[in-house]
Parts: C-alpha cells; sequence; structure tokens
C-alpha cells in the first residue's frame, strides 16, 4: 500500500501520526481519508459529521484506519440576492484544490468523501477524478419536506409575492420558518439533488445511497458500509477511472434526462470528465434527452417533494425503467457491474424497505416514478440552442416551459446585470412578448452566478410566466421554473453575440428545432444577410467592459475559466 511506501520515505510520518493519537497498530493498516464538506454552512452539511462518525466506525470494522479532513462549502441559498453568488461556481474548484493538496501532501490508501450540496458533490466527484485513488462518495441524504409539503425553492415564488404586496409580511414570514425543518439537501430535484444522483448514477456512490431522507437510519447503516468498503477498495485498488468511463458518464446523463435534472449538471458533469480526459460535449446532453423520456413527478418539474424519490425506490427505480438503454456492464464501487448491483437490490429487498415509507402518505411509487412506456414526458428536459445568438450553444430546461413558448419571437429587453432586470420584472417594467437579456454574467464577466430571483419574480406572475422569456450568459438555479435560457456561449464579456442585442431586437426561439436566434431589429424581421451585417457593425463599435474583479479569488477564476459549455472549470494554462 502507498501509505506504507511512504513511511519510508518521511520517517517523522509515524511520530506525527502517534502525537495526533494514533496507536502503534494504527501505523501498519490501510489508511483512510474521510473528507467532508461538515460545517454550519447550511442544512446540507450541518449533520454530516454524523456520517463522518459512521464511515470511521465502519472504516475500523474492516481493519482500517481513519482520518478526517474538512473543506466546508458555502450555501448557494444564502449566496442568493447579493455579491457572494459570485463566488459560488468558483467555490467548487477551490474545494476540489483543497482535497487534491490534503491527499498529495499525506500518503492515504483510499477515500471517502462525504458531502450534500451544489457545489461541494461536484467539487467532491472531480477530486476523487482527479486523484484516482481508490474511493468512493456517500450522499449526505435530502431534508424533510415542512407542513404542507413546503419545499425551499418556493420561497422565491413567496419573496416575489411578498413584494408585490399579494402576501403579509406574517404569512411570508411563516413559509421562511417552516421550509427547511431538518438538515440534508433540499427537498427538491435542484442541484444538490440532481448531483447526489449522478454520483450513484456514474457508479461511485454506493447503490441506494443518493437522497436518502436525513431522518431515516438507514443513512447512517449505508455511510458505515462505505467506509467498510472503501478498506477493500484500497486493497483491491479499484481505481475511479477504472468506473468513471465515458460509457458511465453515458449513463448518468440518461438518468439526468430522466429525472428533469438541474441545468448546473451541464457545467458539473463535463468539469468531472474533464479530469479524467473525458470530453462531454453538450451536444452528447441533448442527443441523450432527445432519446429519454422524462418520468420523474418531483418538484420543480413535478409535483411531489424531494424525499419521496428515495421512497418511490430512488435511482435504482429509475434505472430499472432505463435497463433497456443503460449500459449495465460498467464497473462500480462494489466491484460488480451495474446489472449485478440491480439483481442484488432486487434481491434484498431494497425496494419494500423504501416503499414502506410511502403507505402512510397515501401516495404510491408509480405516482412518482413513472415508467418508461408512460412518460411524463417522450424527451428529457433539458435542449441545447445554437444560432447566431448562440454559436458555441446555450441551455434551456425546456420541462418547465409553457407550450406557448417552445416556439416563439419575442422583444428584446436588454439588462446588464441581474439587479436591473429584477426591479424592471418586479415594478411591471416588463410586458408579455418581451425576451429579458441579462448579460456580463457569464464566469468571465462575474463568475456566473444564479439569475434565481429574476426567474422565480417571473416564474410566479401568471402573465410573464406565460408569455417571456429570460435569456443570459449567466446559470440559474436547479430550482428554476419557467422559460429560463442559460449558459449562452459566447459569453458577453467575450464580445459573443449576447453583448450586440439591443432593445426591441426580434429574437426567436424554437426548441424542437434546437434554435435561438437574432431575426430582426427595430421590431422589424430582416433577411438573415441583413441581420448579420447590422451585428457585423455593432461588432466593430463593441467595446469589452472593464473586469469587475481586480483582486481576489475571482480575479483569478474570471481570467483563468473554459466556457460553460465546456464546464466553466478552471484552466490548466500552460505556457
Amino acid at each position: 500500500m502507498k501509505s506504507q511506501e511512504l513511511r519510508k520515505l518521511a520517517p517523522e510520518l509515524d511520530s506525527l501520526r502517534l502525537g495526533s493519537g494514533w496507536s502503534i497498530e494504527d501505523l501498519s493498516k490501510p489508511q483512510i481519508i474521510v473528507e467532508s464538506s461538515y460545517g454550519h454552512s447550511h442544512p446540507g452539511s450541518a449533520h454530516l459529521n454524523k456520517l463522518v462518525e459512521e464511515a470511521g466506525k465502519g472504516i475500523n470494522d474492516a481493519g482500517g484506519r481513519a482520518a478526517n479532513y474538512y473543506v466546508t462549502d458555502i450555501c448557494d441559498g444564502e449566496a442568493q440576492g447579493h455579491d457572494g453568488m459570485n463566488y459560488s461556481l468558483v467555490s467548487r474548484d477551490l474545494m476540489a484544490a483543497m482535497m487534491e493538496i490534503h491527499v498529495k501532501a499525506t500518503p492515504f490508501d483510499a477515500g471517502v468523501f462525504i458531502t450534500s450540496c451544489d457545489k461541494s458533490v461536484p467539487a467532491h466527484l472531480m477530486a476523487i477524478a482527479r486523484l484516482n485513488m481508490p474511493a468512493l462518495l456517500i450522499p449526505g441524504g435530502i431534508m424533510k419536506a415542512g407542513p404542507n409539503l413546503l419545499t425551499l425553492e418556493q420561497i422565491g415564488t413567496y419573496s416575489a409575492q411578498y413584494e408585490r404586496k399579494e402576501i403579509t409580511e406574517e404569512q411570508f414570514f411563516t413559509y421562511k420558518k417552516e421550509a427547511c425543518p431538518t438538515c440534508g439537501a433540499c427537498s427538491f430535484m435542484g442541484t444538490a439533488s440532481t448531483m447526489q444522483v449522478m454520483a450513484e448514477a456514474l457508479g461511485i456512490a454506493l447503490p441506494g445511497s443518493a437522497l436518502i431522507p436525513t431522518h431515516i437510519h438507514y443513512l447512517k447503516e449505508i455511510s458505515r458500509y462505505a467506509g467498510q468498503r472503501s478498506v477493500e477498495l484500497a486493497k483491491e485498488e479499484l481505481a475511479p477511472s477504472d468506473i468513471l468511463t465515458i460509457d458511465a458518464f453515458r449513463n448518468a446523463i440518461m438518468v439526468h434526462a430522466a429525472i428533469a435534472g438541474s441545468s448546473n449538471s451541464l457545467l458539473h458533469l463535463p468539469a468531472i470528465a474533464h479530469e479524467l480526459g473525458i470530453e462531454l460535449p453538450a451536444e452528447l446532453f441533448d442527443e441523450i434527452h432527445r432519446q429519454i423520456p422524462f418520468l420523474l413527478n418531483i418538484r420543480p418539474s413535478g409535483f411531489w417533494p424531494g424525499e419521496y424519490f428515495w421512497y418511490a425506490g430512488g435511482v435504482p427505480a429509475i434505472m430499472e425503467q432505463l435497463k433497456g438503454v443503460l449500459n449495465l456492464d460498467v464497473r462500480t464501487v462494489t466491484g460488480k457491474c451495474l446489472g449485478e448491483n440491480l439483481e442484488t437490490l432486487q434481491r434484498n429487498g431494497f425496494y419494500e424497505g423504501c416503499n414502506k415509507y410511502l403507505s402512510p402518505l397515501g401516495v404510491k411509487s408509480g405516482d412518482i416514478i413513472k415508467s418508461f412506456e408512460t412518460p411524463i414526458r417522450k424527451q428529457g428536459a433539458i435542449a441545447i440552442l445554437k444560432g447566431n445568438l448562440a454559436p458555441e450553444g446555450a441551455v434551456v430546461k425546456h420541462a418547465a416551459i409553457s407550450p406557448n413558448l417552445m416556439q416563439a419571437t419575442l422583444t428584446a429587453r436588454v439588462f446588464n446585470s441581474e439587479e436591473e432586470a429584477l426591479q424592471a420584472v418586479l415594478q411591471k417594467d416588463i410586458h408579455p412578448g418581451d425576451a429579458v437579456f441579462i448579460r456580463y454574467e457569464g464566469p468571465k464577466g462575474s463568475g456566473m452566478p444564479e439569475m434565481f430571483y429574476t426567474t422565480e419574480a417571473i416564474a410566479s406572475d401568471p402573465e410573464l410566466a406565460e408569455s417571456i422569456a429570460l435569456i443570459t450568459d449567466g446559470r440559474f438555479s436547479g430550482a428554476t421554473r419557467g422559460p429560463a435560457i442559460g449558459h449562452v456561449s459566447p459569453e458577453a464579456y467575450e464580445g459573443g453575440p449576447i453583448a450586440l442585442v439591443e432593445d426591441n431586437d426580434l429574437i426567436r426561439i424554437d426548441i424542437p428545432a434546437r434554435k435561438l436566434d437574432i431575426i430582426g431589429t427595430n421590431g422589424q424581421q430582416l433577411l438573415p444577410e441583413e441581420t448579420e451585417r447590422i451585428l457585423s457593425e455593432r461588432r466593430k463599435r463593441w467595446i469589452q467592459p472593464a473586469s469587475r474583479h481586480t483582486n481576489g479569488i475571482l480575479d483569478i477564476f474570471t481570467h483563468n475559466c473554459a466556457s460553460p459549455m465546456k464546464g466553466a472549470y478552471m484552466e490548466n494554462r500552460k505556457a
């Protein structure tokens, strides 16, 4: 084992570990790093030390020695509404880098990575892929819904309603007080839940481990078993690169289509794959989402809160519906192939154990997970749009869009920050038929924050939700509903066509045809060559704005990040 080899090279190592409380016997055991995002930063991380303890017990039971390390994450919800959101995406890359430092600076034989939420799950997966050390991920579970199935993504809607004086301050505070009744990822299929699902779908988390409700004891049980399994992985030397293959990523994208997963996954999965030298072009997501039906009736694209997903059988139940199209021969962290894992779950009563929680709720598993033959929609939730407005592509979660906007011609209203756009929506300065542009919010422009409050303000206004679109080079919350098109590339700061749009330009959206185009100016449709001539003239006049960030980590990130369509990771720019 690597740790024993390095003990000979670093004679101080034994002394230092003995000084940290290790025993003489511990020094010769398989040494397992337990990385987690535990901290009091938000409900998704505040409980994780309990899982760290269970994993440690499992490691010790299997004859290993656990060492706990921590890289606490931030909360996208707490970063909303102010400049803190600019730090969200970069936190993913910095967390991965810190975990790399932990492992590279100190010898370990395998790793257990424990995390729950938006940027921390992809960060841990990036670190696992980059280190390529035997490892597995324990998803930190999901919180219960509040009274009357209240879940956190509804707070954005209630906030907009309160701003418009449609509900009282007392009502609004009651919703805020009851939205997060337990620890865990927020109880809807946002980015946190989606990325937990992706970890399991990739085969790097144990079968059935994603989105276990945190109040169920099984979460601790599977954490202890994961600790045991990590010691076996150290001995087997099963590397993440043996598991995280292109076929595994294709499987994960199929699951992503079936669950109507967060659009942020199109940033995270390519960034994880990049660590392994695998390219996941945006076109692959579009291709798979065209072929795989949308099956999961969970918010924000469906009706039920997120905890009900696991009660209905979770990721394995989705995979059972997709068995005819998945690659069942891919290796997983169990040491077995995916097909063998699914057969084992059938035999050991896993589904019965999950479904027993549904009976008291008066809900059936078929209400939550539809069959492949009778889906909610025949295609997955994501589409990649291209055209003269987005030559490199743009991302839209069309499962949550009104049929009225699947094909529409709208009039541009242009804003250079989300704050300006949000005020225009709340003050009723946006009207049916408008295409609201928010630009200079891409990764190089500002760090690529979410446009959450603006999307919620639009989605909570019945008139606007059916009649306008929001188009941005920024990104959206995984909880986003309604007409939202993001990741427009090239971004405005790079001089992409979105930087050239002016008020009253005509914008054509055609989601079935996967098109996003500027088709006219001043409210008049033009021939394509005339539109291109005008855009060319505007391009000559365009001046790149000064960077918003001139020091600190955002200065480094905005000058060194890749395109959103590649994953917006910090690039290694070799001379």
